[in-house]
């Protein structure tokens, strides 16, 4: 084709991420890491950092890294955590969050990542990149470490007030993005209660739940208790934001203070700390498998591009992680098989 360059065809092969350069509380610092670590890992991915190019060029001048797969743009404005969210998408148009979801929007990039402000890319992300066709509100949809694997908690942070249909919908696009993402078949889907009888629970699960019985195209188990959820009862786990955070929030509190727990009680001694030499290799490899990190960040679902928010506190790590899980979600089309389950049962 005239005037198709071997650039453009280059670039029509990679998965296009932008990454907010400037959101959370190490930035820019960890999340140019993260960056240059995600392109160094994978070839097919380019990373638009977007953020102050003085001070993102200045992170970037640390390492090497292929320079095609790295580019700058310039946002001269940041909106803060404690911003109130509308109104700082309105009033910023110039920050790293708005011009990184714009930047979707406009077909430049497949995903936006960001570790700023949640209430500011839940809004942009509605109000910028749109919810797809039939989709009533996207949920944040993290992956959650399980005994035996991981497992989909929707909606963890988006919808503190969400209605039986909207739970509905969520258990549906986690059952795709379990499908699709983690190859797990027939994905089995729980909502959280206080028991597992189905009588039990507040007036939404009550409602909700005979609602989810009666879809045949997902796997429902029924209720299930949080004690359950590390023990991967359930693939995909329904509940509204309220539970869903504090589910979260537990897991992370819970899992930090054990491992502190463990390494301690292996410095008792001189037996103790010759008994960690031993096991330590074992050991290492346990508790990685219930590091959050590794799973990179909640993706927003239902939306007509990827948005994805990690934790305010990311490093490197959850960054890099974060970045390269957008590449199974295009490749998959996530995206297009929500839309197609859920415009089809909104018909």
């Amino acid at each position: 084709m005239a005037g198709y360059t071997e650039r453009d065809m280059k670039m029509a092969d990679y998965v296009k991420v932008a990454v907010d350069a400037m959101g959370g509380d190490n930035a820019p610092g960890e999340i140019v890491k993260g960056a240059v670590d995600a392109v160094c890992a994978e070839k097919k991915i380019k990373v638009f950092l977007v953020g102050k190019e003085e001070q993102v060029k200045a992170e970037l001048s640390k390492y090497t890294y292929p320079q095609e797969q790295v580019e700058v743009v310039n946002a001269t404005e940041v909106i803060a955590m404690a911003e109130p969210p509308v109104a700082a998408i309105r009033g910023k148009k110039d920050s790293s969050i708005v011009k990184g979801l714009y930047m979707v929007r406009e077909g430049k990039c497949d995903a936006f990542v960001s570790a700023g402000s949640t209430g500011a890319v839940l809004a942009g992300g509605q109000v910028i990149v749109g919810r797809s066709k039939g989709v009533e509100r996207p949920p944040l949809a993290p992956l959650i470490p399980t005994e035996k694997g991981a497992s989909l908690l929707i909606d963890c942070g988006a919808n503190v007030d969400a209605k039986p249909s909207q739970l509905v919908q969520f258990a549906k696009m986690g059952s795709i993005y379990m499908e699709n993402v983690m190859g797990i078949k027939n994905p089995k889907v729980g909502i959280v209660n206080i028991g597992a009888e189905e009588e039990k629970g507040n007036a939404l699960v009550k409602e909700t739940f005979p609602m989810l019985k009666a879809c045949s195209d997902i796997n429902f188990i029924g209720s299930i208790e949080a004690r359950d959820i590390p023990a991967g009862a359930a693939d995909v786990v329904v509940c509204e934001a309220f539970v869903g955070n504090v589910v979260l929030k537990l897991y992370e509190g819970v899992g930090s203070t054990l491992i502190k727990k463990v390494k301690g009680g292996m410095m008792v001694n001189l037996r103790s700390k010759i008994g960690a030499l031993l096991v330590k290799p074992a050991l290492k490899q346990t508790l990685k498998a219930f590091d959050l990190e590794q799973y990179g960040g909640a993706p927003l679902l239902g939306l007509k591009g990827l948005v994805v928010k990690t934790h305010g506190s990311s490093k490197a790590v959850e960054i890099k992680n974060t970045i390269l899980q957008c590449v199974t979600f295009k490749e998959q089309d996530i995206n297009g098989k929500i839309q197609k389950v859920i415009s089809g049962a909104a018909e």
